[in-house]
């Protein structure tokens, strides 16, 4: 996922603060995983048992703020 700028934002940019930027990037990628985590919960409810590529791919996305390149070069895990 990649926030296109229009040129009023990007001007705009040049006279935030970059620690602003990574912090609103942060936000935005962690919604995203939050909403991936929420759209495969189902998986987990009781009469279900997630299979190990199902547990693994919710690991990989609780994860992804500890990934090296984050917020700005986030690899997203592939749902199985």
């Amino acid at each position: 996922m990649f926030i296109e700028l229009t040129e009023e934002e990007e001007l705009a940019a040049r006279y935030i603060d970059p620690a602003d930027i990574e912090a609103a990037r942060a936000f935005d990628v962690r919604w995203e995983r939050d909403r991936l985590l929420k759209e495969t919960d189902w998986w987990g409810a009781s009469d279900n048992t997630m299979t190990q590529e199902q547990t693994d791919y919710r690991a990989a996305l609780r994860d992804v703020p500890q990934q090296d390149g984050f917020p700005f070069d986030v690899v997203w895990p592939t749902k199985p």
